[in-house]
């Protein structure tokens, strides 16, 4: 009889370990427009936010969120201080102390031009912009890419460059016809365009820049497998019945 039930306990303990335990689950943020910030009704909004609480909401979760400056939040996802972090790119250095999830969502970096002049101006691959006549302007501290970041020490290629503090000082240019186009990410370029009434100014260049898989990332030191896998398969739901690509249409279109 002893046997019998020191075997149901192990069962019993075994099945527990198993499942999400039922607490809240500290999530980092950090202001990232428009990401993640508030809005003017306080709330937390932004792409990553309306995603990452569609996952959460389809995952039965539940979270508390901390607004944490994002160096100081990789370090508490490897001490199990915070839990998780939305918005994550991925790499063998934090997987050694983070489970990553599938990818929600692409990082994207387009080629914006002014509405009109996408088919006029001629570059099928960004080294075509050595040997051109264009000038492409950039933020400092901007990430575009492995190609861009191997190109950008070429002399060819960086007279082609205009770098600037921030992408106001890029569109105004750009309007101004001192520069043929802009590097920057669709999400922003929406904002941008909404915040100063721009809609219907630009456009997309067909020319390919940089894209990469953006992830939930979890600490392997405070959350489980389960965990881990109640998010995977939320995410797969959402990608399935279109919401999530839906969300996405919604932060990134241009308004014609």
């Amino acid at each position: 009889m002893k046997k019998y039930l020191i075997f149901a306990l192990v069962l019993t303990f075994h099945g527990s370990a198993n499942e999400a335990p039922s607490r809240d689950y500290a999530v980092g943020w950090e202001l990232w427009y428009p990401y993640q910030y508030h809005n003017k009704q306080q709330e937390l909004v932004g792409l990553d936010f309306d995603i990452f609480n569609a996952i959460i909401k389809e995952s039965t979760l539940k979270v508390t969120f901390t607004e944490i400056p994002w160096k100081r939040h990789l370090q508490y996802i490897k001490t199990g201080k915070i839990d998780m972090a939305m918005g994550a790119s991925h790499s063998a250095e934090r997987e050694q102390t983070a489970y990553f999830s599938i990818p929600y969502r692409l990082e994207k970096v387009n080629l914006f031009v002014k509405k009109g002049t996408a088919q006029k101006i001629k570059l099928k691959k960004l080294s075509d912009l050595s040997s051109a006549d264009y000038m492409i302007g950039v933020e400092g501290g901007y990430y575009y890419g492995k190609e861009y970041q191997k190109l950008i020490t070429t002399k060819a290629f960086h007279a082609h460059i205009n770098n600037v503090i921030d992408l106001e000082q890029n569109v105004a240019l750009l309007l101004k016809g001192h520069i043929d186009g802009v590097l920057v990410d669709p999400v922003t370029m929406k904002a941008f365009s909404e915040k100063y009434s721009l809609q219907g100014e630009f456009e997309i260049h067909p020319l390919e820049i940089y894209q990469d898989t953006i992830h939930i990332m979890l600490s392997r030191q405070s959350c489980t497998i389960e965990t881990l896998n109640r998010i995977n398969d939320a995410i797969t739901t959402l990608v399935q019945n279109g919401e999530i690509a839906k969300i996405i249409a919604h932060w990134t279109a241009i308004h014609k």
